[in-house]
């Protein structure tokens, strides 16, 4: 198991190893192969596998399992825990305080009651942030390209078109994967279409929301708040180093880069550092998940295989 992400840079350092186990900010594709040439098997410990490119894993018959389903719960609540810290100014109210400053001016929120909750994406996730919108007496509108239709009698709540749920929701919550069709699927064009004074929350990843867009949104009140547990290059952005050795070496987009440093700086904006999943439970079933897959793929009967 590798403590360090894996990359290009630190690739060589593992030349010998047959089995890796990975999280969602190592890199792997044919510039870490052909460094590992005797890597037949990658564990990573996530859902989500867009850090690893499958094509390059084809290429070498290097097989990858995932952890399907490990925290729908944990991570849904955090989607209330972002939402809740944004509707009742959590944060600008705890900064205060520790100043001695108990004033209330400008901490004024609003109630999650009465109000409509986008949920796109209705997987294992959406579907718990579902369940937990419907507890607060929220109404609820979702979007997906397989709708379940039976989930939705069952639930009480309906599906719709993308920009449908885009005009007519308060909230926005992203449950989505990483693919090409859903690579920046919320522009400038789809924040046009949102109400005045939305909240945005995503979860899921950086990439599906176009940050400048989002950055543009945010100036212009079109999206009064966000919450993000996930940024296009968040790795690179964690040290000023690392942020501005990126930038020489062309490895990331210079401007990305820039609005993620404005995003961070704020007021209306709360991020985590895709923490959604951390917690003691979800680690747990996790590391019990990715133990298994490793030991299935050495017994010959591996499991949970993405390719």
């Amino acid at each position: 198991m590798i403590d360090a992400p894996l990359n290009a840079d630190n690739a060589s350092l593992y030349e010998g190893a047959e089995i890796v186990s990975v999280f969602v900010n190592s890199v792997l594709d044919e510039t870490v192969f052909k460094q590992m040439p005797n890597l037949h098997f990658v564990a990573t410990r996530s859902t989500g596998h867009d850090h690893i490119n499958c094509n390059d894993c084809a290429a070498r018959n290097i097989k990858v399992a995932n952890v399907p389903a490990y925290g729908a719960p944990t991570v849904a609540e955090h989607v209330f825990a972002l939402l809740l810290s944004l509707s009742h100014r959590i944060t600008e109210a705890v900064d205060r305080t520790r100043r001695g400053d108990f004033s209330l001016q400008g901490l004024q929120g609003f109630d999650l009651k009465g109000k409509t909750l986008g949920v796109i994406g209705t997987g294992n996730i959406g579907r718990c942030v579902i369940e937990i919108a419907l507890g607060f007496s929220m109404r609820v509108s979702a979007h997906d390209i397989a709708p379940d239709q039976t989930l939705a009698r069952q639930l009480g709540f309906a599906y719709t078109s993308l920009n449908a749920l885009l005009e007519t929701s308060d909230i926005v919550s992203l449950h989505l994967p990483l693919v090409s069709s859903t690579r920046h699927l919320l522009g400038s064009s789809e924040f046009d279409r949102m109400k005045d004074g939305v909240i945005l929350v995503n979860t899921a990843r950086g990439d599906i929301i176009d940050t400048n867009a989002l950055l543009q949104a945010l100036s212009n009140g079109k999206v009064a708040a966000a919450g993000l547990d996930v940024l296009p290059e968040e790795p690179v952005i964690q040290e000023e180093t690392e942020l501005l050795n990126s930038v020489f070496a062309k490895k990331h987009n210079l401007q990305t880069l820039l609005i993620n440093h404005i995003l961070l700086r704020m007021r209306n904006v709360i991020i985590t550092p895709h923490n959604a999943f951390n917690t003691i439970e979800a680690v747990q079933r996790i590391n019990d998940i990715t133990s298994h897959n490793i030991h299935s793929f050495m017994a010959g009967n591996p499991d949970n295989l993405i390719y």
